[in-house]
């Protein structure tokens, strides 16, 4: 819960940085003055926007999964990992349908 809320303060905040901006840059066209450092409560609201939205993203985050072998087999059984075939046989009984049979002939 409190994840989600961080994130959307960092949201509103970084919306609000860029707002900032861009009204004191037209601040400056209209004084005829287009280049000019952005005052530092909007950088310093920038940052702050983005350490909240990282800390909420990470308070958001479903746990962590294990990937290890031995949480898998916990999960499985040995007969359902070990059920393959010992060994492939790849005779078949084609060469019976073409034998030749000798005719019987009276």
């Amino acid at each position: 819960m409190i994840g989600r809320v961080l994130l959307t303060v960092a949201t509103f905040a970084l919306l609000h940085a860029a707002y900032s901006t861009y009204e004191h840059l037209s601040h400056l066209k209209a004084l005829g003055r287009p280049e000019g450092p952005l005052p530092l409560n909007i950088v310093y609201e920038s940052i702050l926007a983005l350490i909240l939205g990282i800390l909420g993203a990470s308070l958001n985050a479903p746990p962590l999964k294990e990937i290890t072998w031995a949480s898998e087999m916990k999960t499985r059984s040995i007969d359902g990992m070990d059920s393959r075939l010992g060994f492939a046989n790849y005779n078949n009984r084609g060469r019976m349908l073409f034998a030749h049979t000798p005719s019987e002939k009276s």
